[in-house]
């Protein structure tokens, strides 16, 4: 199924912006290979439908999955699976880059669409199993 992309109000229209975990989205961070092959997993199970995943070029290069405000903290993550959303005692800022143009070092991996504005958690963690 082919989705027309959506560009919510927190995906900013050029370059990238940092935005606080918990308010638009809650965000499942995972590290480097590990993070690829799930977010391979998800976006081949799911196609169109995968949700918004946002990796990172350097360091860690950290994989992003984001899911509505509230859900991560209603399930049960494995380890090395890291959390950020409001209900945290730590305040978490996930970079969220553009659509188009030059997001360097952030990419988008799957884009919010108007079927999937966010990354389903079932799905997730079936990814993750």
């Amino acid at each position: 199924m082919t989705n027309t992309i959506h560009r919510p109000a927190w995906v900013p229209a050029t370059g990238h912006q940092l935005h606080l975990a918990g308010v638009h989205f809650d965000a499942v961070r995972i590290d480097g290979i590990r993070g690829e092959l799930v977010a391979d997993w998800l976006v081949e199970a799911s196609g169109d439908d995968a949700g918004p995943i946002v990796c990172e070029a350097g360091g860690g290069r950290w994989v992003y999955f984001l899911l509505a405000p509230g859900e991560v903290a209603a399930y049960d993550w494995p380890l090395g699976v890291q959390r950020h959303s409001g209900g945290t005692r730590t305040v978490t800022y996930v970079g969220i880059p553009a659509l188009e143009g030059n997001t360097w070092p952030l990419r988008w991996y799957s884009v919010p669409t108007v079927t999937a504005p966010y990354v389903c958690p079932d799905r997730l963690r079936d990814a993750l199993e």
